[in-house]
């Protein structure tokens, strides 16, 4: 059960298990393409905690830094 909304998409839940372990639905793991076996880079932001393919941290880094300006100016006006 795959809601999208605006380009993003809601995936459903899950539940952590005894050793801490969670199990990321089908519908995300095709479409983002993810494998037994890749690693992922766990974040944390307050009370969210985001994934990304460690193969994509290059790609990630080089959006922040093209952005980093509007970034700052965003970060300035939310304090």
């Amino acid at each position: 059960m795959v809601k999208k909304f605006k380009g993003k998409k809601f995936y459903g839940s899950t539940i952590i298990g005894e050793k801490g372990q969670v199990v990321i639905p089908k519908e995300a793991r095709e479409d983002l393409k993810l494998k037994k076996g890749d690693k992922l880079l766990v974040f944390g932001m307050g009370e969210m905690i985001a994934l990304m393919k460690l193969s994509n941290l290059k790609k990630f880094m080089e959006y922040l830094e093209k952005h980093l300006k509007s970034l700052k100016e965003i970060i300035k006006k939310e304090k």
